[in-house]
């Protein structure tokens, strides 16, 4: 399928802005699952690569008012066209940290034990394949994201940015973001290693997705063999999923990240489009 994204993310301030230093991870990359035919970000600052371990392309930019320049507001947008190839099932190159590194605790995605003890109740088949040290089967790993999903129905307004995998757990509610973390900390509780995938997905049906988080999860470490599920809608992502970044919780990729000296109040508008290329 071949998407076309627009991606407009707007800041206004109350105050005038003195300084501000921003993060992207905005401009996906082309692999198994995917081919980035055109992509373009603008921003009110100098592109700048930044590097990065985990195969992400990230780029970061100033902004410095002056006397001259008086600053309330900042947009920045991304736009262009991915042809996506329904692949869910990828190795990674050796070049990419060992799936090990995955297995670290993150503050939004940290391990509990008793996220070990409902993944035993919910999925026992997948305890008794690890307690043999065999690798998850594709389906048990996909009936653990179906029972997350049933654990943390999704409720807008529910949670926040800083909402922990275990805080969502407990209150049984979240977004996409918040299943994600949940997954992924599920998945470390009982020895697996996953990560958190920030992304797009295109539904003509459900707009409020077009902004979308979910998680892959290692199938075989020696060989770096990973799966894409998306938890949301149960199931391994396909041609409706664009990658954007991956990373071991949405603090590390962020589509926009920054810090700023000034500007008083900040409201932060998002606007998303996708849509088939005709």
């Amino acid at each position: 399928m071949k998407l076309v994204i627009h991606h407009n993310t707007r800041y206004t301030y109350s105050q005038p802005l003195l300084y501000t230093v921003q993060t992207l991870h905005l401009w996906p990359v082309s692999s198994d699952c995917q081919t980035v035919e055109h992509w373009e970000i603008r921003a009110p600052g100098t592109l700048h690569a930044q590097p990065d371990s985990e195969g992400n392309r990230v780029h970061s930019f100033s902004l410095v008012a002056s006397a001259e320049r008086n600053v309330r507001e900042a947009s920045v947008s991304a736009q262009g066209t991915v042809v996506t190839h329904g692949v869910s099932e990828f190795s990674d190159a050796p070049t990419l940290p060992h799936p090990s590194f995955y297995l670290r605790s993150t503050p939004l995605a940290e391990p509990h034990p008793r996220m070990s003890l409902w993944a035993t109740q919910v999925v026992p088949s997948l305890m008794a394949s690890r307690a043999r040290g065999e690798t998850p089967a594709v389906s048990e790993l996909v009936a653990l994201a179906g029972a997350v999903a049933d654990k943390v129905l999704y409720r807008t307004g529910s949670t926040d940015v800083e909402t922990t995998a275990l805080e969502a757990f407990d209150w049984g509610r979240g977004v996409c973001q918040d299943q994600a973390h949940v997954m992924v900390a599920v998945c470390r509780s009982v020895g697996l290693s996953a990560r958190y995938v920030s992304g797009y997905f295109f539904a003509a049906n459900e707009p409020d997705l077009a902004s979308h988080a979910w998680v892959d999860v290692c199938l075989d470490p020696t060989t770096r063999r990973w799966i894409s599920l998306d938890v949301t809608h149960r199931c391994p992502t396909d041609e409706r999923h664009i990658r954007l970044a991956a990373a071991t919780d949405y603090t590390a990729c962020l589509p926009v990240k920054g810090l700023r000296r000034g500007g008083g109040e900040e409201q932060l508008t998002v606007d998303i489009r996708i849509g088939p290329w005709s």
